[in-house]
């Protein structure tokens, strides 16, 4: 559903807020190898969101991408990523990712605003191995969550990757749970607009 202007003024957002960034996610070899396009030179990191890493699993024979945000961990997972459509990963990540948020009861403007500082996607090789580990350690909880049903497509996405993001990683001395920090990195984005806490 397309914004008028005026919903944008009311939703704080400055004219051409998002014009210019790329959001670029970081792939190992064996999902470079799935993708169209994939630099094996670091590419600018241009995106107020930060930068993310992706990893292709195989589970229950069907092709499941997780994706990790440098900065705060919070993971998702796709499941069910066909071979011809690797070539929009990046939009189906957006899809994901938006979806999450509103899950979280995220305002609106906020989810759009989001979205916007993503931008085009971009993908290179250059992966960072504490990033990595922090992948495979959430691998290990989606398969708690695989082996209560037959088939990996029989999971709700969406509920899963809340609970994957309830996970607080322990970074140095400062421990933050990974939705809560994706919240704050979403909330200070330009135009914020007031945060709703979850109740607990």
């Amino acid at each position: 559903m397309a914004w008028t202007t005026d919903e944008w003024r009311g939703a704080g957002i400055p004219a051409g807020y998002g014009a210019g960034v790329a959001m670029l996610i970081h792939c190992t070899r064996r999902l470079a190898a799935m993708l169209p396009a994939t630099s094996r030179e670091p590419q600018a990191e241009t995106s107020p969101l930060g930068s993310w890493h992706a990893h292709l699993y195989r589970i229950d024979r069907r092709h499941v991408v997780m994706f990790c945000h440098d900065e705060t961990r919070y993971t998702l997972y796709l499941p069910g990523v066909r071979k011809a459509e690797f070539g929009e990963l990046g939009h189906w990540f957006k899809e994901i990712f938006t979806a999450s948020l509103a899950y979280m009861d995220m305002p609106e403007s906020q989810v759009l605003r989001a979205e916007l500082a993503l931008g085009p996607v971009t993908f290179d090789t250059c992966t960072n191995r504490s990033v990595l580990a922090s992948l495979k350690r959430m691998r290990y909880r989606l398969d708690a969550h695989v082996l209560e049903v037959a088939d990996v497509m029989l999971l709700d996405p969406i509920s899963v990757n809340r609970g994957l993001c309830r996970y607080a990683p322990r970074r140095g001395k400062s421990i933050r749970v990974a939705d809560e920090a994706m919240r704050e990195c979403v909330a200070g984005l330009p135009g914020r607009v007031p945060v709703r806490m979850p109740t607990r």
